[in-house]
């Protein structure tokens, strides 16, 4: 998927939406090999830096988010939408593309 290139200071996401700071992927294998970009996997593993409103239920009312701001995440491997601020890279994913919080 392309990434899409913003410049704007600050992303609201809407609904049950999350977006998340993606973080480095590895540069050496465990047995001390250098990677070339163009070898490396996508990361899966983020921190989360703005989280939506919450899913709208049936009667009105918003459902609470799961995931907070700073949270660290892992998420599907070809999920939501990448986006790049400035030399940053981020996601925008919907809450349910999140697998589980990590530590």
């Amino acid at each position: 998927m392309a990434a899409v290139s913003l410049s704007v200071s600050t992303v609201k996401p809407l609904g049950e939406r999350v977006f998340v700071k993606v973080s480095a992927s590895e540069e050496q294998t465990p047995g001390g090999i250098f990677l070339p970009d163009t070898a490396k996997e996508k990361p899966q593993v983020g921190e989360v830096v703005q989280v939506g409103p919450g899913k709208r239920n049936d009667d009105g009312s918003r459902q609470e988010m799961e995931v907070k701001v700073g949270d660290k995440v892992l998420y599907s491997k070809y999920a939501g939408t990448d986006i790049k601020l400035g030399s940053e890279e981020y996601i925008l994913l919907s809450e349910k593309d999140i697998l589980a919080i990590v530590s």
